[in-house]
């Protein structure tokens, strides 16, 4: 085990799909950086911010970095599952059923809006984000290896949308809270518009493919070696824990979010060039992990309190690890 922060080549390949990212998104490095983690774990992920802060460029951005097939579906409350993970229609001269696939067959899904969808809709999307396969007319369909979702919502527009559920919710790795971009990065906004960039034309972004999907199954299996210490293992169990001890939290995390906190630290510390987790790792990774995995009680809601607030002052509070050179060198698998 390396106990340096020197990249590693793998790393080094998933830091150069990011380096592309950036000379397209501006201003948004975590965004980016958490997007990057969600797709290096295996993970989905849902972007919330106001309309015209990036969120779709940056996935459009990310598919042509990867040379993975995208698919973009705009959620709308007519949008029915069949537009979604297609039907079968007859075919009047073989006299049979053919199954035409719908949108949801690609490497990197984009659900555009998704709470504007009814909840029939939405959950035609938890088959595939848990299982990677889907069901029509009862024959099941794999999905390829590589489907990710990266869904997208507004949080300040509530007419005409469909609050996602919990069981929705906990479908994504991470929620990823979109917000401005600092003055000057939007202000290189405009220069790159007069250099002749339009979000609309992908074509003037400049991204270059830097890796295939095959080569995004190799980081993800390097991602799958990082070592987690057991006692960082041990601080993850014990924040997730604690989220079900908060006077402020009507529901707290499950079981299942201990296990997204510990795929989606691993992530972090690949792209940090480690192959050890350390507990700024899960630090980082906490808020995104747990934000949309936890409900507040009405009276924190009626005194102003919210959700990034508490999960940060649960982890304030909680010690964290110490991991030193000795310890690094005893995490060593046999």
């Amino acid at each position: 085990m390396s106990t340096d922060n020197a990249p590693t080549p793998a790393a080094e390949r998933a830091g150069a799909v990011l380096d592309q990212l950036g000379t397209v998104v501006l201003g948004q490095e975590d965004m980016l950086r958490q997007m990057m983690v969600a797709l290096l774990a295996g993970g989905h992920a849902l972007l919330e911010g106001v309309p015209g802060t990036a969120k779709t460029l940056a996935i459009r951005a990310l598919a042509l970095a990867l040379e993975l097939r995208f698919g973009r579906v705009q959620f709308t409350p007519d949008l029915m599952p069949t537009d979604l993970v297609g039907t079968n229609v007859l075919d009047e001269l073989k006299r049979q059923f053919v199954y035409h696939p719908g949108p949801i067959f690609t490497d990197l899904l984009l659900a555009d809006e998704i709470n504007r969808a009814p909840a029939k809709t939405q959950a035609a999307l938890l088959e595939a984000m848990q299982e990677r396969q889907v069901t029509v007319d009862g024959e099941t369909r794999r999905l390829p290896a590589g489907f990710t979702v990266f869904a997208s919502q507004n949080p300040v527009e509530y007419e005409g949308t469909y609050p996602l559920p919990e069981a929705q919710l906990d479908r994504f790795l991470l929620k990823v809270q979109v917000g401005y971009p600092a003055a000057d990065a939007e202000r290189a906004i405009l220069d790159r518009y007069v250099a002749g960039f339009a979000a609309e034309r992908p074509e003037t972004y400049g991204v270059r493919p830097v890796l295939t999907s095959a080569d995004l199954a190799e980081l993800r299996l390097a991602v799958q070696a990082v070592h987690v210490e057991p006692t960082v293992r041990d601080y993850v169990t014990r924040i997730v824990r604690a989220t079900r001890e908060e006077p402020s939290f009507a529901l707290g995390a499950s079981p299942r979010a201990g296990v997204a906190l510990f795929l989606a630290s691993r992530a972090e510390a690949f792209l940090s060039g480690r192959d050890f987790v350390t507990p700024d790792d899960v630090k980082e990774l906490a808020l995104p992990v747990l934000r949309h995995r936890v409900v507040l009680t009405p009276e924190a809601e009626v005194e102003g309190q919210t959700v990034d607030e508490r999960l940060a002052a649960i982890l304030a509070t909680l010690p964290a690890p110490l991991l030193g050179k000795r310890d690094e060198a005893a995490a060593v698998p046999a």
